[in-house]
């Protein structure tokens, strides 16, 4: 492989391994209750399902019509029941009521404590993330510098590789700051 393959490849890595990492967080960042009402609150919610464990969204659809209300539309009515027992289960807080055919799960306001403890949990989040970040980082350079002591890249270029992967790093971190800075908000103010 070429000394600009390589480099290449290597940041590419990088770069992969850094936008899966950001996703993740992403992700995990939906899943926090800010106190509105949001169908990606239930996403984390496994059902038994005719002897086996499914997540909601294969057996209902989730809707927010108004701020402090989801709506759960469950496709077959003899798992609603089970519906309930599974948003019971997972441990959110909320309380379901069900009429046989729809279910509603009133979303409680948060208090300013329980607002804050959120806020902290989402911001421990970032740090770990912003961590893992930097430890693909860590594996770029070793790799940048692993090629350099091989003879496969010039010094001038691996120093120079070192700094794209830097900023790349620095972008990522800066994303992950304004996605957690976007939720903080959306915590402190629902």
């Amino acid at each position: 492989m070429s000394e600009l393959g390589m480099i290449e490849q290597i940041h590419q890595d990088a770069d992969d391994r850094m936008r899966k990492s950001l996703e993740k967080f992403r992700d995990d960042l939906r899943n926090v209750r800010s106190g509105r009402a949001t169908p990606s609150i239930l996403e984390s919610v496994q059902v038994e399902y005719y002897g086996s464990r499914m997540p909601l969204s294969q057996i209902a659809s989730v809707s927010a019509p108004q701020p402090r209300l989801l709506v759960v539309q469950v496709w077959d009515k003899g798992a609603v029941q089970a519906v309930v027992k599974g948003i019971q289960a997972a441990d959110l807080g909320l309380n379901p009521a069900d009429d046989g055919e729809i279910i509603r799960v009133q979303i409680p306001p948060l208090t300013e404590q329980r607002r804050r403890e959120i806020v902290k949990r989402c911001k421990k989040t970032t740090e770990e993330t912003k961590v893992s970040i930097r430890n693909i980082r860590r594996d770029g350079n070793e790799a940048l510098q692993k090629g350099e002591k091989e003879k496969e890249i010039s010094e001038d270029n691996m120093h120079r590789a070192q700094k794209e992967i830097q900023k790349l790093t620095d972008s990522y971190i800066e994303k992950l700051d304004e996605a957690f800075k976007a939720k903080e908000t959306e915590i402190l103010e629902a």
